[in-house]
């Protein structure tokens, strides 16, 4: 049972996260040769005070 553990800034509608699962389900699917209904993918949002880029906070940033 493949498992996709993704981090993602925080912000993104609930379409754009189902269109992401969606994808990487198919991708893991084809590539790894294993029915889409094993695979598991979990979307881990962090906050943008959360997420350093060159030293800065990703809200700082303005990301």
């Amino acid at each position: 049972m493949p498992l996709m553990h993704i981090y993602i800034l925080e912000g993104r509608s609930d379409e754009k996260k189902a269109q992401l699962i969606k994808e990487v389900t198919r991708v893991a699917s084809e590539t790894l040769e294993v029915p889409a209904d094993r695979v598991r993918v979990v979307l881990q949002e962090v906050p943008k005070n959360h997420w350093g880029i060159g030293g800065e906070t990703a809200a700082s940033l303005g990301r």
